[in-house]
């Protein structure tokens, strides 16, 4: 095994607030077996990494070290991600600041269903984004969406999240849901809407009472046939602009 997949699940579940027989549990394994694979000790089958992919909601390639991830910072007024190459995608901080608004809005509407966890979420915020982006050829959010194995992320949603927590706006609650463990966030004040435009709440709305009813493993099914998803290679970044080339079934110029 190389030293890269070690260091990375290691660094993957400190990161998740995972202890290892939590991760070893989620993984079919021994807290014995985790560790000797964190250890290099045990190598990791396909099963396991597929598994891991999923928990992590990243890519076999980026476990393996073909491809790098994407680190996050929040840095004076933007939000800046980059990777080892220096790569950097910037976002107002006013940009981040509607983002938390949002994830408000849509935890008051649709937070309290079982099925709506983390992932689910992150596919809730992507048709959000990008049929704004389709309908009015501006963003709202601007969030940046990696294509990972369960459909788009936003990169920057577990640093929005850590600020809301430590900003105590946000709670964020650990469960099983059937037999997967579900992160669930509940709203601790009422989003400010005023931040929001008539149009821009329409949008949300829609896209809330179409998908929300799904559950994760729908809506990533769902996703994972829009045209920006289509088009994207693994691990890479989903370009707004795709959005235009979209099937009848996922377009909403004409809604």
């Amino acid at each position: 095994m190389t030293e890269h997949i070690v260091n990375i699940i290691r660094e993957l579940r400190e990161r998740e607030g995972l202890t290892q027989q939590k991760l070893a549990d989620e993984l079919g394994v021994s807290r014995s077996s985790l560790s000797q694979i964190e250890n290099g000790e045990r190598r990791i089958n396909i099963m396991e990494l597929i598994k891991l992919s999923r928990i992590f909601n990243t890519t076999s390639d980026i476990l393996l070290g073909l491809k790098k991830d994407i680190e996050v910072t929040v840095t004076g007024q933007s939000n800046s991600l980059r990777e080892q190459e220096q790569v950097r995608i910037n976002i107002p901080q006013k940009n981040l600041e509607k983002f938390k608004e949002i994830l408000l809005y849509i935890l008051s509407k649709v937070g309290s269903k079982p099925n709506i966890g983390e992932t689910v979420i992150y596919k809730l915020l992507y048709f959000i984004d990008f049929n704004y982006y389709e309908k009015y050829e501006e963003q709202l959010i601007g969030a940046t969406y990696q294509k990972n194995h369960y459909g788009p992320t936003p990169v920057e949603f577990k640093i929005v999240v850590k600020s809301m927590i430590e900003e105590q706006v946000l709670e964020k609650i650990e469960s099983k849901h059937y037999k997967f463990r579900q992160k669930k966030y509940l709203p601790l004040r009422k989003a400010n809407l005023s931040l929001l435009k008539a149009n821009e709440i329409e949008v949300i709305d829609k896209v809330l009472c179409r998908l929300s009813d799904m559950n994760a493993s729908e809506i990533s099914d769902y996703s994972h046939n829009d045209v920006p998803w289509l088009t994207t290679e693994d691990g890479g970044i989903i370009e707004y602009e795709s959005v235009f080339y979209r099937t009848p079934m996922y377009s909403v110029r004409e809604n």
